[in-house]
């Protein structure tokens, strides 16, 4: 749905302000014309000295190495990213005109690339000299009070409430990061880690600095895109305070674990600031998986904290893992039945994968039958990467039945009051040519016929 900016990316673009003579920047889902390869290296070739670009996931990772190869000569390319960083070796194996990856976070380091400082003395890049592979020390990680906030000028485009291209509503998106790091130590998760195993301590920006980044934007509607916004919670609150105390009137989305139901004068300061959605990280229904993976919670507690978490008008969309090692197709497929019991508004259901840097590696290595690709893939004999794509779409088609959808509805509009009037009218205005395009989008993709029979016949 493109709603959110590239932060990460405007980040490092803010940094580099005011060392080039000028700075494009480039979020290629909201360029049509220049996602078109040959005019992308055309527009290159006649504008750019230093190319940097950004890889957070494998996504799409093939496409970006062939185009990447084709910069002209005399072009400088950096690159960097959370994937970039992870695969430094292959880049450079795959990209011959790469000159330098950026390792880690890259706001101090792009501005010494760009003041000319000598390679070998910038900390945290890895280069190319003499046809061999420099690598540098790593950065130490910086204090997150020292980082501007991104320069939201440099945009090319507004984010809004699109789907297949078409505007939902006249709504306008963005995102604040307040806080880098984790405290906490799950272990499926390497967010809290960077790509260089790092382990990105807890560093909390200002609450004033925080309230006065949100205070200038334009947006209505904006994330808080911390891995855990509400990790200290007395810090959550005074956040809550001071927007309540400035009359900021904006709706909030932030990702949570589920013991906030612990603190009822945070979750009612909360709602009386604005936050409308929480996405909140549950995992698994099972006990022994959420051991697995060191949720340092159980079935029970689950259970207790959502009773509490739903006497707030807050809109909860749960994460769950599923393919767990160990994990059977009933296991995966209770998932949904679970969701609904403990009364969650919506749920996202991704594979368990196994990052480079990982604490379960060594045991899916150990496990056998288990098996993990190159690119994190967790797979096994008895379920293999078809099987477990089959099983996710049954969980998701078991909970998203067509009263689900209601449901949802139901709750942003009146409950909730996540849309205005006027916004629900422009929906309703819209929703014909939304109906159209993903109906187009389905038979182009020769699913059509499956995807009615899941979400109007069998829904398990």
């Amino acid at each position: 749905m493109m709603l959110f900016p590239p932060t990460g990316l405007e980040y490092v673009a803010t940094s580099a302000r005011g060392l080039a003579e000028k700075i494009t920047l480039m979020d290629l889902r909201h360029e049509p014309e220049l996602s078109d390869t040959e005019k992308l290296i055309a527009f290159i070739s006649g504008q750019i000295d230093i190319l940097c670009v950004g890889i957070g996931w494998d996504r799409q990772f093939d496409e970006i190495c062939r185009m990447l190869n084709r910069v002209p000569d005399g072009v400088t390319v950096v690159v960097g990213g959370y994937k970039a960083t992870e695969k430094v070796e292959e880049l450079f194996a795959a990209c011959p005109k790469i000159d330098i990856i950026v390792r880690g976070e890259g706001e101090e380091t792009i501005k010494e690339i760009f003041k000319a400082v000598p390679l070998k003395d910038i900390l945290g890049i890895s280069y190319r000299e003499t046809g061999k592979i420099i690598h540098n020390p790593n950065r130490p990680l910086p204090d997150v009070d020292t980082l501007g906030a991104p320069d939201r000028s440099l945009r090319r485009n507004a984010y809004s409430f699109a789907l297949n291209g078409i505007k939902i509503a006249d709504m306008r998106f963005d995102s604040v990061l307040s806080a880098r790091g984790c405290p906490f130590n799950c272990k499926f998760c390497t967010f809290s880690l960077n790509p260089l195993g790092q382990k990105r301590n807890y560093s909390a920006r200002s609450v004033t600095s925080v309230v006065d980044e949100i205070q200038g934007l334009q947006a209505g509607i904006i994330i808080l895109s911390d891995d855990d916004f509400f990790a200290d919670p007395g810090r959550a609150e005074k956040i809550c305070d001071l927007l309540i105390a400035r009359k900021i009137n904006k709706r909030f989305m932030a990702q949570a674990r589920l013991d906030i139901a612990k603190y009822p004068a945070l979750l009612e300061k909360m709602v009386k600031a604005g936050f409308k959605a929480l996405l909140v990280g549950i995992e698994s229904p099972h006990d022994w998986i959420l051991k697995q993976l060191n949720k340092g919670f159980d079935q029970e507690a689950i259970r207790k904290y959502f009773k509490v978490l739903v006497k707030y008008p807050i809109f909860y969309s749960g994460y769950f893992i599923y393919g767990n090692i160990g994990e059977t197709e009933e296991e995966m497929l209770y998932i949904g039945k679970f969701a609904k019991e403990i009364g969650i508004d919506a749920i996202a259901c991704n594979k368990l994968r196994i990052e480079k840097f990982s604490p379960l590696k060594e045991l899916a290595l150990k496990t056998p039958g288990y098996h993990v690709t190159a690119r994190g893939e967790l797979y096994s004999d008895t379920y293999s990467h078809a099987a477990l794509k089959k099983i996710g779409k049954r969980i998701k088609f078991t909970f998203y039945t067509p009263s689900r959808y209601v449901k949802i509805l139901w709750k942003n509009i009146f409950i909730v009051r996540f849309f205005t009037w006027q916004e629900i009218i422009f929906f309703l205005a819209a929703a014909p040519r939304i109906f159209i395009s993903v109906i187009a989008r389905e038979v182009r993709r020769g699913r059509l016929g499956d995807s009615l029979k899941r979400t109007f016949i069998r829904n398990n």
